[in-house]
């Protein structure tokens, strides 16, 4: 016997939360509003790249500070090749030396006045000799330079009474403290890139269910199937629109990043390892997605306006940064009552899971939290068509009624209408 027929002329839930989530993907995919929606974060992508690059050829620019020496010649010569000798030891450290002026014995020389007035990259004058040098500079480069320009000085004066021992060297691939810190900025990392993903994605829900109510679709699906298979269905038709932006915007960045000379070398490595790590970040962000679609959901069902949608659209949008800073203090209390409460909590689990897998090895937590996800997911499903059948379809035997007007235009939707739901 067939399965609807025995249900009652219903779809049992599972296939009837697939037809409307096929029927809600290709609807949008295919829609020119799509292509819009995923210009629109690449857009900021760009101005910030450009930006960035912008700003550090400004930073390189104005981090150029050069120290000029006016002695006689003979004095800027030995004190040219011994900033040489010191920076082959010392590396970036110290900074550039340019001749300002070639002085006769006795001549005077107003560093003050020169620097005052000069233009360019010159930010201080040694003056003197190298037995007694004189450094004209602002407070702040007098007392990072000081001991720099005598050290100079002093092996200008007698270079034979300065010696540089070889020192033998050891590489480590990485310290206990190097890989502590950098596998809590992967986890913070992790958390943000979560939370944006979900924040931007996930308010989308809020709107879904308006149309239908406005053009009377719903009462159809109503009639048709089950209210849980449609909030199911309109959830994975999202997840799955989600999961072709971010597959967009992901290539995109990669590309961007690799043009750029980035690689994951260059991050800390997971406690789980990348690849790891990835999966366990697109399954957290499905549960994620899922746990706050199914809220937004069932929120966004009782609104019956856009402009009540987007009055629902600020809370919601507060609510998720609370449980984003919730998650965030976790990383901070490993092992503690802050995160534990975290991962019990099913909003905050997904982001501090991110987290785990970034900083810890072990895999069983993660199991245990995916399943526990689930079942949150299935509760708030079935809560959330609960509270649509009551305060909108007012089930009852006045609903029943109503419901029975449209029995006859479900057999249409049951049997492929293509009409998007």
């Amino acid at each position: 016997m067939n399965r609807a027929v025995a249900s009652g002329g219903r779809l049992p839930l599972l296939k009837a939360a697939w037809v409307v989530a096929r029927r809600d993907f290709s609807a949008i995919l295919f829609s020119r509003a799509f292509f819009f929606f995923l210009l629109g974060p690449l857009f900021p992508v760009v101005v910030m790249v450009m930006a960035g690059g912008v700003g550090a050829q400004v930073q390189s620019s104005a981090a150029t500070a050069d120290i000029g020496l006016a002695m006689q010649s003979e004095d800027v010569d030995r004190m040219l090749d011994a900033r040489e000798e010191l920076a082959r030891q010392l590396g970036g450290v110290v900074p550039p030396m340019v001749e300002v002026a070639s002085l006769a014995a006795g001549e005077d020389f107003d560093a003050r006045a020169t620097l005052e007035t000069t233009e360019g990259s010159l930010a201080a004058i040694v003056t003197g000799t190298p037995e007694a040098p004189v450094l004209t500079a602002t407070e702040s480069r007098v007392a990072r330079w000081s001991g720099l320009v005598a050290t100079i000085g002093a092996y200008a004066s007698d270079p034979g009474a300065r010696a540089y021992p070889p020192v033998a060297t050891q590489v480590v691939g990485t310290s206990g403290a190097v890989e502590n810190s950098g596998r809590l900025r992967t986890a913070q990392g992790g958390q943000v890139l979560l939370f944006m993903l979900i924040m931007l994605l996930a308010s989308m829900v809020l709107s879904n269910l308006v149309e239908e109510k406005g053009n009377k679709i719903i009462e159809i699906l109503a009639a048709a199937i089950p209210m849980d298979a449609v909030f199911l269905g309109k959830l994975f038709a999202m997840l799955g629109i989600s999961v072709v932006g971010i597959a967009v915007w992901g290539s995109t960045a990669a590309v961007l990043l690799t043009a750029g000379g980035q690689s994951l070398s260059d991050l800390a490595n997971p406690g789980v390892g990348w690849p790891m790590f990835f999966v366990l970040f697109a399954l957290y962000f499905a549960m994620g997605y899922l746990l706050l679609g199914s809220i937004f959901l069932a929120v966004g069902s009782l609104a019956t306006t856009v402009r009540e949608v987007q009055t629902l659209s600020m809370p919601a949008t507060m609510f998720q940064i609370i449980v984003f800073f919730l998650a965030s203090l976790a990383v901070t209390d490993r092992g503690g009552w802050l995160e534990w409460t975290a991962m019990v909590f099913p909003l905050s689990s997904p982001f501090a899971m991110v987290a785990r897998a970034a900083s810890d090895e072990a895999l069983w937590p993660h199991a245990l939290a995916l399943g526990w996800q689930a079942l949150c997911v299935a509760v708030f499903v079935r809560a959330g068509a609960g509270l649509f059948r009551r305060r909108v379809m007012k089930s009852g035997p006045q609903g029943a009624r109503r419901r029975g007007v449209f029995r006859m235009l479900a057999s249409a939707f049951r049997n492929g209408s293509s009409r998007p739901v």
